[in-house]
């Protein structure tokens, strides 16, 4: 396996908290009973990750998740031979074993990945669902339970990086945003301890913050940022130092925007 590609692998255990904001559990569900492939669309920190593990939990099935990156290749999700003891060996790649297990393979981020992972993805994601391994020769079936889920921020990439139509016809699709203040309120003060009334100027913040994006930010504050800055307030924090170390710092280096982003922190903060 690549050291550069980042992978986890979770058992079936208690599903993450999760906070339904539409329909996606039960369209999640119907493609798992109905073996179809899933793409989630939406910023980066909206709660894509957590989505996909809470409905592994729920579904009892295992996860392996895949953080995609430009060194990312087919090989890295397959498998390869490596030398082992003195003799080489096949060692399966993340897909590999979950389409072997039955379990949901998740590539996060999937348009970072190179593009001959993409046309790896094809055959598992039709009626054949089949894995070829043309290094071994072996054509695997995919197990009952198997499903392919993937995601990216449709927001954040350029002309060079975006899936292909005839990939993206291959998936249902699923848009994410972020969730409404009051149930964001709800997921901060569960995620951090914060008592939720400390919560809400937080994610009031993060509203503003948002607004801002495509003006003098490249991206807006995640929900996890917001998680983070409240984490930092609950462990005895002073709120400004926590907001610019968890709201502010991560979104921008440009010193003039930064003095912007703070007067808006002293306008929600007083």
């Amino acid at each position: 396996m690549n050291r550069s590609a980042t992978i986890a692998t979770e058992g079936a255990a208690a599903a993450p908290f999760y906070i339904e904001q539409g329909d996606e559990i039960a369209l999640f569900e119907a493609a798992a009973a109905n073996d179809l492939p899933v793409l989630l669309k939406g910023p980066t920190g909206c709660g894509k990750t957590r989505f996909v593990a809470h409905m592994a939990a729920q579904l009892g099935r295992p996860l392996y998740t895949v953080a995609c990156h430009d060194d990312l290749t087919a090989a890295d999700l397959i498998g390869r031979y490596l030398l082992k003891g003195g003799e080489t060996v096949w060692v399966d790649g993340p897909l590999t074993r979950a389409v072997r297990e039955g379990a949901v393979c998740y590539l996060d981020e999937v348009v970072e990945a190179r593009k001959d992972v993409t046309v790896v993805l094809h055959p598992l994601t039709d009626d054949r669902r089949i894995l070829p391994i043309d290094r071994t020769g072996e054509e695997i079936e995919a197990a009952p339970g198997f499903m392919l889920v993937a995601s990216y921020n449709p927001g954040y990439q350029n002309i060079l990086k975006t899936l292909k139509p005839s990939t993206r016809q291959r998936f249902l699709a699923l848009e994410f945003d972020f969730p409404p203040p009051e149930a964001e309120v709800e997921i901060v003060a569960r995620e951090s301890g914060l008592d939720a009334e400390r919560v809400r100027p937080l994610v009031r913040l993060g509203g503003k913050l948002r607004a801002l994006k495509g003006q003098d930010l490249e991206e807006g504050v995640s929900t996890r940022l917001i998680v983070y800055a409240a984490t930092l307030i609950a462990q005895g924090m002073k709120v400004d130092r926590a907001v610019e170390a968890a709201m502010i710092e991560p979104l921008t280096d440009d010193a003039d925007v930064k003095r912007g982003l703070l007067d808006l922190v002293t306008a929600v903060f007083g």
